[in-house]
């Protein structure tokens, strides 16, 4: 197993959610302590289907899901203020694939990422992101639950 020195290139997974903005502040303060360098990673999520009936064309609803995510990005980047600045990640696709893609690719020595903790059913429904990325990485998984 990895010494915790070894942990130089950290990728912070982020989202909309609290327990991804708990996840990166775990993560901030994880690299901050270590002298690490981080990257800030969101994904749009392509499964969650850009073509709906609403008669606005995909592509153009893709387009504007990359630009919220950019503005994520930047807002976390803003707001946890790492010396030096955060490197971001926007990709498209499946977000566990993702996810592991671009911590190989970096090459990432961590991946910090939250999750909601569901159980049984709406977990078996819904999936978990962090799951799979734990089942698939390379390098070590650490995943934040939401803070009680």
């Amino acid at each position: 197993m990895a010494s915790p020195m070894s942990f130089r290139k950290i990728v912070i997974a982020v989202d909309d959610h609290a327990v991804a903005a708990h996840a990166a502040e775990i993560g901030s303060s994880l690299a901050q302590s270590l002298g690490a360098e981080v990257a800030l990673i969101h994904v749009v999520d392509t499964s969650a289907g850009f073509g709906n009936q609403s008669g606005v064309p995909a592509s153009f609803l893709l387009a504007e899901a990359e630009d919220q995510g950019k503005r994520l990005l930047a807002g976390y980047g803003e707001r946890l203020k790492l010396h030096p600045p955060a490197l971001e990640f926007l990709r498209v696709g499946k977000p566990s694939a993702e996810i592991v893609k671009a911590a190989k690719e970096w090459p990432a020595d961590l991946i910090v990422i939250g999750s909601h903790g569901r159980r049984g059913l709406e977990r078996a429904l819904l999936g978990s992101v962090a799951e799979a990325v734990l089942r698939h990485s390379r390098c070590p998984v650490l995943i934040v639950r939401p803070p009680e």
